[in-house]
């Protein structure tokens, strides 16, 4: 009986989380000829979204206003339109303005560029804690604040995935509660890796013998898929990383079982100071 009973509740939270994130698998990739980002998860993402589509505005007014200048210097003060050409060799008005108006621009980019700069760096009181940990060439993963179990994921072949996109499948994700603030410890055991997650707005250097911090909150479930984005060997490309957001309950749910699937971290205090590669019994 207790059999049948521990099977059900791993079917109950596998299913959790199928549910909970499949409707949105599709809408959280690249998609074909896409111009812009990709559609933000996360309030970080829609910041640099916004900032993007800003100085896209404005890089398209400068551009607008310098090509008028050309075409009218081109047309008033050309031979034909203007055979006697003008000795001026200077005018104070146009160099204070060639001069003030650049300063004027920088300042309107740099504002909302150190507020994002800020928000980004300046981690909020986190609700959990995940490190990951950059191999070649694939991503560990550790949960700290839920019983120390750790696990790998591994990019899967192309006929292992399923209906999961091609070089991004893996065996294995980062599951997280939805509107949880998460506090991401990246690592490295061999090489300079980067943990990036286009959807939510966050990249990360993974460096051997160094923690770096970064963080995120997902506003809606479903499926997320990134890369590692610094060049670490010949498998680089194929390093994907996928983090699964469902709701609170089927977090607990998949908790609950993963504790029982991964083996429990042996030296979790020692790797968080050392950083060392971990020698724990994965699955």
């Amino acid at each position: 009986m207790g059999l049948l009973t521990a099977n059900y509740k791993r079917l109950m939270a596998a299913l959790l989380v199928v549910i909970g994130s499949t409707g949105a698998a599709l809408a959280n990739t690249a998609k074909p000829w896409q111009l812009g980002f990709q559609e933000s998860a996360s309030e970080n993402m829609t910041l640099i979204t916004d900032l993007n589509n800003f100085l896209l505005v404005l890089m398209t007014l400068i551009v607008l206003l310098v090509l008028g200048l050309l075409l009218y210097i081109m047309l008033r003060f050309n031979a034909k339109a203007n055979p006697t050409p003008s000795k001026t060799t200077h005018n104070t008005f146009i160099e204070v303005v060639w001069t003030v108006l650049p300063i004027v621009i920088l300042v309107v980019i740099a504002i909302p560029s150190f507020r994002l700069l800020y928000f980004q760096r300046e981690i909020p009181q986190a609700d959990m804690t995940i490190k990951a940990v950059g191999y070649q060439w694939y991503w560990g993963y550790e949960y700290p604040d839920h019983g120390d179990f750790a696990f790998d994921s591994l990019m899967l072949e192309d006929d292992e995935r399923g209906d999961q996109p091609r070089l991004l499948a893996t065996d294995t994700a980062m599951v997280v509660p939805v509107d949880t603030t998460v506090r991401v410890l990246v690592t490295a055991a061999d090489v300079i890796h980067s943990f990036a997650m286009p959807a939510f707005g966050v990249k990360m250097d993974a460096v051997p013998g160094r923690l770096n911090e970064t963080w995120f909150k997902a506003e809606r479930t479903g499926t997320f898929y990134g890369q590692c984005s610094e060049l670490c060997g010949i498998r680089h490309a194929f390093m994907p990383i996928r983090i699964e957001v469902v709701e609170k309950e089927a977090f607990a749910a998949w908790v609950a079982e993963a504790q029982e699937e991964y083996a429990e971290i042996e030296t979790s205090k020692s790797q968080f100071a050392g950083v060392q590669n971990p020698t724990a019994t994965r699955q």
